[in-house]
């Protein structure tokens, strides 16, 4: 700030006072500024606030949305049956759209909160969130009591009695834990004969016991069950302080894979005695010599509860094998002469092999792979993006299809859990019109189209093999559909981007074991990392007579017994 120079009185008090009045009339400018400028400053932090908040509210108000849609859709889902085709893609894209918006609202938050604490003007944005579940009541407690204080913070008084206390519960991690167990055997001698005794070894999971079953229930589980191959387990435990090599743990799972064999026996006894299965297939690359070549993963499904049938309980029995050749899936069913949902495949079971068989497979087909055929010319936001590729349109044949195949299906979903002669009978009733009428529906539109028409081969797919779809209205056992093994095989088609291939045929064997012991464990509710240790730690003590005793359901019953009797 300039002024102008000031003509000062000749005698020094008088230019003493004019300078004093100079100086404070300067101040007061000067003070004038400040006063100005904390002004503008003021409005900035408040307009800052206020647009921190409003983007604080916009990114709320969009996850919130997206919440609710996302919720919408699950409702839809359950409401009018699972049509993966339709909605898993946009469910899964809906999820992760909602995490990132719910991650930006809270950094929009926290930046509200920050620009509102500069400020006394504008109170800061708060989130609603959920309800937090509590914390489970058997889970560790460690309690911290901070310093009280000796004196009154008022006046300074040191007679102080406890009214009460606050408590902020924080959960926290606390890095796994590792410990060795030592067992000793002591040696005696006898006085008398100077004969040495000794206690017996105890049994261990594995070979030179260096392994709990506990800690090997972790490693096979996190490996066939979590898809974590060994080598990042190595590498976890490595950070942990404990030096597992990819070896060792690879000769861990051998062991213990092979101690799983009985159960796996007797688990493929129950499911080939059941009155119908589920079958299915899916790819598994596996490593050979010089290539990866396209193996398959086989899975029979036995799963009464569709039918409210409670006399078997529900098991699933994997096989390994380097093709998909024919002779795999008729040597697996050999001996079984039941019911079969499956798809179209006829490897399962060619008429040579049935003709040899006192009770050949009654194959029932799955109506889900019938309408995918249609469901993919009827797809209406896939054509609309592909039209603008100059894709084709929509088949109105196959978008009516489908809408024929929803009405069998929203019956289907009425009568799920009934007995099998009430599902048989609302079937009779409700659905064989509909069916029959679809029948002579594609008949007389196959009939009228083009050999160009690709509305032919889901067609053609049906009319050919009708005997098989049509088999749901003469028994109420069967199911409509074959997810209940296309569920079993998801598992192995989310673990192949983790663990890319099966080291070798053997490898893809040893998969096959412990997915049918982890799947069958999951089919009855039962944890399958406690099952895998409490098998590994008992195995070895329990007569071949009493193994069954360890069957997933039958240990779950025997578990619920002993925690009932210990209460």
């Amino acid at each position: 700030m300039t002024s102008k120079p000031v003509d000062l009185p000749a005698d020094l008090a008088s230019a003493y006072l004019a300078l004093l009045s100079e100086r404070e009339m300067l101040q007061a400018e000067r003070d004038v500024v400040v006063a100005e400028r904390d002004t503008v400053v003021a409005e900035r932090d408040i307009a800052v606030a206020q647009a921190a908040n409003a983007q604080a509210m916009l990114s709320d108000s969009e996850a919130l949305i997206a919440s609710l849609e996302l919720a919408i859709e699950k409702l839809k889902r359950e409401l009018r049956g699972r049509r993966s085709e339709r909605t898993a893609r946009l469910i899964d894209q809906m999820e992760l759209q909602l995490e990132e918006l719910v991650m930006a609202a809270t950094e929009d938050e926290a930046a509200a909160q920050a620009a509102a604490a500069k400020t006394s003007s504008v109170r800061s944005f708060t989130r609603k969130r959920p309800v937090r579940k509590p914390w489970p009541e058997d889970i560790e407690r460690e309690r911290v009591v901070i310093d009280p204080p000796v004196t009154c913070a008022c006046c300074g008084g040191s007679r102080l009695s406890k009214l009460g206390e606050d408590v902020t519960e924080t959960l926290e991690e606390v890095p796994r834990r590792f410990k060795v167990i030592e067992t000793v055997r002591e040696k005696f001698t006898c006085r008398d004969c100077e004969a040495i005794s000794q206690p017996p070894a105890p049994f261990h999971a594995t070979p030179r016991g260096f392994i709990g079953p506990h800690l090997l229930a972790t490693i096979l589980f996190d490996k066939f069950g979590m898809h974590s191959p060994l080598n990042r387990q190595s590498t976890r435990f490595k950070c942990e302080g404990i030096e597992l090599s990819t070896s060792t743990l690879a000769d861990q799972v051998g062991y213990g894979t092979a101690a799983l064999l009985p159960i796996f026996d007797l688990i493929e006894a129950h499911v080939f005695a059941a009155e119908r299965l589920f079958g299915d297939d899916t790819t598994i690359p596996i490593q050979a010599k010089d290539k990866c070549t396209t193996g398959r993963i086989w899975t029979y499904v036995c799963d009464d509860r569709p039918y409210g049938g409670a006399a078997a309980a529900p098991a699933a029995i994997y096989y390994a094998s380097s093709d998909r050749r024919g002779e795999h899936p008729q040597k697996h069913l050999a001996g079984y002469g039941g019911i079969l949902q499956s798809d179209c495949y006829n490897g399962f079971e060619p008429l040579s092999v049935a003709e040899k068989k006192a009770v050949p497979i009654t194959f029932a087909f799955c109506h889900a792979h019938a309408r995918r055929k249609f469901f993919e010319l009827a797809d209406i936001q896939k054509n609309a993006r592909d039209r603008k590729r100059k894709g084709k349109p929509i088949s109105p044949i196959a978008l009516e299809a489908v809408q024929r195949y929803d009405a069998l299906f929203e019956i289907e979903r009425e009568i799920n859990g009934l007995s099998a002669e009430e599902r048989l009978a609302a079937r009779q009733e409700k659905s064989k019109p509909l069916f029959d009428d679809m029948h002579e529906w594609l008949k007389r539109e196959r009939a009228m189209l083009s050999k160009s028409s690709e509305a032919i081969e889901p067609i053609d797919y049906m009319l050919k093999r009708w005997d098989g779809f049509a088999r749901f209205l003469e028994d109420g056992r069967i199911c409509l559909t074959n997810n209940a093994a296309e569920r079993a095989l998801r598992g192995i088609a989310l673990g192949r981007r983790n663990w890319t291939f099966a080291g070798s045929q053997r490898g893809a064997d040893r998969a096959a074991i412990m997915l049918s012991v982890i799947t069958t464990c999951r089919l009855n509710d039962v944890d399958p990392k406690a099952w895998l240790a409490d098998v590994f730690a008992r195995i070895a003590d329990l007569p071949v007579s009493r193994l069954h005793e360890l069957l997933p359901w039958q240990w779950k019953t025997h578990k619920g017994t002993a925690i009932a009797a210990a209460a």
